[in-house]
């Protein structure tokens, strides 16, 4: 489908039949720089306003779509050749606006992410659900931009992206507890022991944290006894 072929015939028809493009942007409800942007080959008019479009003009659509008027020997030739470039410039439309929309999805879940672990405190279990949310809109803005990949490739893909962003966030909470003494974020449970509540164990995916001190360490991932924990904190005060 040649767009700019096409804008040029638009002019021509517009010009024959001594219309401004305001007068048809006025007829078919749109801008005049949207008549422009057809007519200088910028991009095309929508499908719905292929037939109206027709009709002012005078034309077929198949003599729109071809960019000039077809000859009754050529007609059912050129009517099915247009019928392709419709679709396949259709698909060509569809993936273009997917593609953007995967993309934000892909930003916008990685901004949710993120903020969630520097927003919220580790304590509070807000910011494990927010994390998770955004690594699923992550998720789904790959799938978008994926989406012509052969599916025995792409679901394989999409698997290691989503194993390798649930790594670089429990990585990034790893280094949190070492790094800033803080509570782990993804933790799946939480215990107080002791009358006091000075004694805190977190049980987490990979690695278990307890709290005696105010100082928060990893210890081993591994069941816990109460008296192994209060060991623990009184051979490291």
């Amino acid at each position: 489908m040649n767009q700019e072929k096409i804008g040029k015939f638009i002019a021509k028809c517009r010009k024959d039949k001594k219309m401004t493009q305001s007068e048809l942007a006025e007829k078919l409800g749109v801008t005049d720089k949207s008549i422009g942007n057809w007519e200088n080959g910028r991009n095309m008019p929508d499908l719905s306003l292929f037939k109206p479009l027709c009709n002012l003009l005078e034309i077929t659509i198949n003599d729109l779509l071809s960019g000039e008027k077809i000859s009754k020997e050529k007609y059912q030739e050129r009517f099915e050749e247009n019928i392709v470039n419709t679709i396949n410039y259709s698909t060509k439309r569809i993936n273009k606006y997917s593609n953007v929309i995967g993309l934000l999805l892909v930003i916008f879940g990685l901004f949710i992410s993120m903020s969630a672990i520097m927003i919220f405190p580790s304590e509070s279990s807000w910011g494990s659900i927010y994390s998770v949310f955004g690594v699923i809109i992550f998720l789904i803005g790959m799938s978008k931009l994926t989406r012509e990949i052969k599916y025995y490739v792409r679901f394989p893909l999409l698997i290691i992206i989503f194993l390798t962003t649930l790594g670089v966030l429990f990585f990034t909470d790893y280094y949190n507890v070492k790094r800033n003494n803080v509570a782990p974020m993804f933790r799946k449970t939480s215990l107080y022991l002791g009358s006091d509540e000075e004694l805190l164990y977190y049980d987490t995916p990979f690695y278990d944290v307890i709290k005696c001190n105010d100082k928060f360490e990893i210890i081993k991932n591994k069941k816990y006894t109460h008296e192994e924990l209060f060991e623990y904190c009184s051979n490291n005060k």
